[in-house]
């Protein structure tokens, strides 16, 4: 017979094994809410750029040739726009399982190969402008917290305040204006310089690209090109992120925990790193999630005045023309980037604490 003892000891362990791997189950659960919020966007987008007010066949026939119903009947026809609203959105959600986008009414292209060219741009530009934010606003939400109240963190808190005050479009405005026309120490607009032309492409990505090739001369170009546009984007999220940081680790700070590792005579760096950080990077990484997915869908204007050729120049004249493929293609663009990024948020969540991941 079995004793009570291993009764009790065999408990723990049929336990254990039914909540084995909690991230796996965690992740499981995230992806599938992500796959139905996707169905969902597509579903949003649809609607409200069919409702938009306007008519595609003005915006891209012109007034003349409205005048013949024959031209406008067969314009209608070839783009889809004469069967009813919930049969082109069973057309274009079955294109979208394919991979197929439609095609551009502005550019008679397939949207897919429009936005596998322009997407990269904006990617890299958001990217370089998050990576410097992370940088630089968690180290000054880091010193301004250690340094309460002294003059460092009073100087961090204005210019924090600055970053999030200042229009982006202004500020580039005022950089390229300084740094290219009058002082000319910055590279003008667009990706690379012309006179030393682009790398062959491989991800879209100009600097990875030119990596790749050993292109050296165009990642120079490229890095030079991408320094001041991603510095403006940067300004309001370093600011946002030097608040929070500061924030998050005053709150952790004050936790009994951190006074117990001080008392025990831990060295203040690994009480740092070790136990204020981990605890404070929650928050923290939730505005940067939320900070790129605005970087990515907010660089229309940064985009105009350094004719940075990206999804937001795409997305502003596809709207201007009343591209409906085009437009849907955007919107779903960037609401599956934004699902992606909320997605490695919460698994950055399960992995910083254990304790996202068991609930």
């Amino acid at each position: 017979m079995t004793s009570a003892k291993e009764t009790a000891d065999a408990a723990p362990r049929v336990r254990r094994r039914r909540g084995a791997h909690p991230l796996a189950r965690f992740l499981f659960r995230r992806i599938l809410t992500a796959v139905l919020l996707a169905w969902g966007i597509t579903l949003v987008t649809f609607v409200l750029t069919n409702l938009v007010p306007g008519d595609p066949v003005t915006a891209n026939l012109g007034q003349r040739a409205l005048g013949d119903p024959a031209i406008v009947a067969q314009w209608r026809a070839e783009h889809g726009l004469d069967k009813p609203l919930w049969e082109q959105y069973a057309l274009h959600l079955g294109g979208l399982v394919q991979g197929d986008f439609g095609v551009s009414q502005q550019s008679h292209r397939p949207v897919a190969e429009d936005l596998a060219q322009f997407v990269p741009a904006t990617l890299e530009l958001a990217g370089a402008a998050i990576a410097v934010s992370l940088v630089l606003g968690v180290a000054f939400g880091v010193v301004a917290a250690l340094r309460r109240d002294r003059l460092p963190d009073h100087v961090l808190r204005v210019l924090s305040l600055i970053g999030i005050s200042v229009p982006t479009f202004w500020l580039a405005l005022v950089a390229f204006y300084v740094f290219f026309y009058r002082l000319q120490i910055t590279p003008g607009s667009g990706r690379v310089d012309p006179a030393i032309g682009e790398a062959p492409a491989v991800t879209g990505l100009q600097t990875v690209d030119a990596l790749i090739a050993g292109r050296w001369d165009v990642f120079v170009s490229a890095v030079g090109h991408l320094i001041t546009p991603a510095l403006v984007l940067a300004l309001y999220t370093i600011g946002l992120l030097t608040r929070f940081t500061r924030s998050a680790v005053l709150e952790v700070l004050g936790q009994d925990y951190v006074r117990a590792a001080r008392a025990k005579g831990l060295p203040g760096r690994v009480i740092l790193f070790r136990y204020v950080l981990r605890s404070a990077l929650v928050p923290v990484i939730t505005v940067a999630g939320l900070a790129f997915g605005s970087l990515l869908s907010g660089t229309v204007l940064v985009e105009a005045i350094f004719a940075w050729p990206g999804i937001g120049q795409y997305a502003y004249k596809s709207a201007t023309t009343l591209d409906l493929p085009a437009v849907m293609g955007v919107g779903l663009v960037v609401g599956v980037v934004y699902l992606v990024i909320n997605l490695i948020v919460d698994v950055l969540y399960g992995v910083i604490d254990p304790r996202v991941r068991l609930q």
